[in-house]
């Protein structure tokens, strides 16, 4: 159900230790905590400092798109940054979201800092007891 795997994020954090640069240039990935817990599957994203006004989340068909911007504090023209290692910019991140999961039914809560997702099981999904039908007719093979 997840991608853990970002091979570039590394590379990105060395290269702005390198340049100084205090922005990123691609989006980058959130950590993040995904479990089930009854009939749902809960996913919950760490982002401390984003407003909840700048989240976005889509789902086209399976994939769930997690989008979120954390700007820079307004600062007044005589304050000097001595020191920034607050990463700034776009984070994202993508999940596919297996066909036994209600994409239609998905909500979401921001409090502290997380963001928590709550993916319903899809109730075609959910097992279920098929009846047996009593038969009557029995054929006997004779040999």
């Amino acid at each position: 159900m997840l991608m853990r795997t970002d091979p570039f994020r590394e590379l990105d954090r060395i290269a702005q230790q390198l340049t100084g640069s205090g922005t990123w240039t691609r989006p980058s990935a959130m950590a993040m905590d995904a479990y089930r817990e009854g009939d749902e599957y809960v996913v919950a994203f760490d982002l401390p400092g984003v407003s909840a006004e700048s989240i976005d989340i889509d789902v086209e068909r399976n994939m769930l798109t997690v989008k979120a911007e954390r700007r820079p504090a307004a600062k007044a023209d005589d304050v000097a940054m001595e020191l920034s290692e607050r990463p700034l910019g776009v984070f994202s991140r993508q999940l596919v979201l297996a066909d036994t999961l209600d994409t239609e039914r998905i909500r979401a809560d921001y409090d502290a800092g997380v963001l928590t997702l709550r993916i319903p099981i899809a109730e075609r999904a959910k097992p279920r007891k098929i009846a047996i039908g009593g038969g009557s007719s029995r054929q006997q093979i004779s040999g």
